[in-house]
């Protein structure tokens, strides 16, 4: 069975029951992909490039990666908080610790793949920011290229998805809860990162297409 490793952040990872209804897209993903291929989901909250592989996360994968698999590598939000131990310079460390990833990936005869960052529900006015992640994507999109590796422009599709759902539509992909909705969140939430489990599944299709779209995989989308 071909196994498809997921490092990443918070909107991929799989969330604790005391979390629930957020929701990560590499919860899903598996369930868009054909028969035969396995997801482990990595991903984890407030994970950087740097602090994935600082907290030994990334060791873990180079331990279970085997020939034929895949590495997608997916971070941006968190190395954007340079204010703070995490964070990276988009034309700099984090283009560095990529590279880390994706030397893994190639030392077990694996496929690393690169992911852009989904977009954050960031409006203004009713307009979408189509700067929300600064130049983390261009950044990883630029490393791909010169990598020569194959990207999944998931900044690009989700802003694109966004755009056309317009401000009160993407509310319902997103962890939105009013005071007494939820156990978990008795006073509420409004949170515009992370996704309730409608959105993780919507993504998760998106990325399954975006697969499928560049020929990787087979999916079911």
């Amino acid at each position: 069975m071909t196994t498809i490793f997921i490092a990443g952040d918070s909107t991929a990872a799989k969330k604790e029951t005391d979390k629930r209804p957020e929701a990560g897209w590499g919860e899903y993903l598996e369930a868009y992909l054909a028969p035969g291929y396995h997801v482990s989901n990595h991903a984890m909250n407030g994970r950087s490039t740097k602090s994935f592989i600082e907290e030994g996360r990334l060791d873990a994968i180079d331990k279970a990666l085997k020939p034929g698999d895949f590495l997608f590598i997916q971070f941006g939000h968190n190395d954007q908080k340079v204010t703070e131990d995490r964070g990276t310079q988009p034309d700099g460390e984090y283009q560095s610790y990529l590279a880390q990833y994706v030397d893994v990936a190639k030392k077990h005869d694996a496929q690393a793949v690169l992911l852009t960052s989904v977009t954050r529900r960031d409006f203004y006015e009713g307009q979408l920011n189509q700067a929300t992640l600064g130049a983390y994507p261009q950044a990883m999109s630029e490393f791909a290229k010169e990598q020569q590796l194959p990207l999944l422009d998931m900044y690009q599709i989700t802003q694109d998805l966004y755009q056309n759902l317009g401000y009160e539509e993407t509310k319902a992909l997103h962890l939105q809860l009013a005071p007494g909705e939820h156990p978990n969140y008795p006073e509420g939430v409004t949170d515009n990162t992370h996704f309730n489990e409608t959105g993780a599944k919507q993504i998760a299709q998106l990325v399954a297409k975006a697969i499928k779209d560049a020929g990787l995989l087979p999916t079911t989308v």
